[in-house]
């Protein structure tokens, strides 16, 4: 049989019955204070809370998930930015090498023609004293064999002869 059937429970000398009766009046007390009013209230402004929290959280992550497509984006911008400076960077350096080789290669063939007409005039120049020293040394040569002659009062053929080739092999 259950205990709340039992006719001792409901002894005005039983402590447990009492004990049962006290706490009532303590549960009556408390909802006529509106204990479970002001609960439910503390309840429902920290559920509110919570769920403004949770939402706030979901509105943080929603701006940090565009932030980082954002930055994703630029990053990718910037790659290729990169990319095209690297591609026009290496362009320029190409260009720049064929500049400098064609100039390079211009004043080589300068340099090249200067030494080769330096080198002509100095070929020409050392003709022309070989052929004034050619000529003094054949115009002594007659000048002496003219005093000799002179000397002489000899007439010689052959060499007068020869007088008269050498002022046309010197012209």
């Amino acid at each position: 049989m259950p205990h709340f059937m039992d006719p001792h429970t409901y002894d005005l000398a039983n402590p447990e019955l009492w004990v049962g009766v006290g706490l009532l009046i303590f549960f009556g007390i408390l909802i006529a204070a509106g204990v479970p009013k002001m609960a439910a209230a503390q309840l429902d402004a920290k559920g509110a809370k919570i769920q403004a929290d949770l939402d706030e959280a979901a509105r943080l992550r929603a701006e940090a998930e565009a932030m980082l497509a954002q930055i994703r984006k630029e990053k990718a911008e910037a790659e290729a930015q990169a990319a095209d400076l690297l591609a026009a960077a290496e362009a320029d350096a190409r260009r720049l090498e064929a500049e400098t080789k064609a100039k390079l290669e211009e004043t080589l063939a300068r340099r090249q023609k200067l030494a080769e007409n330096r080198i002509a005039q100095a070929e020409a120049q050392a003709s022309a004293e070989v052929k004034a020293a050619a000529a003094d040394l054949a115009a002594k040569a007659a000048e002496d064999i003219l005093a000799a002659r002179l000397a002489g009062q000899t007439k010689d053929p052959l060499l007068d002869a020869a007088i008269a080739q050498i002022g046309d092999r010197l012209n």
